[in-house]
């Protein structure tokens, strides 16, 4: 195997690892329901007061 083709795999490889780990990250995450409600009544507030 040549140098290049050597490097080109390892990219790939380390590439590969750093999306999975970032999709794993993200499916796991569990947002706390006091920081949804927070955002929530921050947008909703502007609304309910205009009516």
């Amino acid at each position: 195997m040549n140098f290049e083709t050597f490097i080109l795999k390892s990219l790939f490889t380390a590439c590969l690892l750093i999306c999975v780990l970032t999709f794993g990250a993200m499916v796991t995450a569990k947002p706390t329901v006091t920081h949804v409600a927070t955002n929530h009544a921050q947008v909703a507030a502007p609304a309910n007061s205009a009516a």
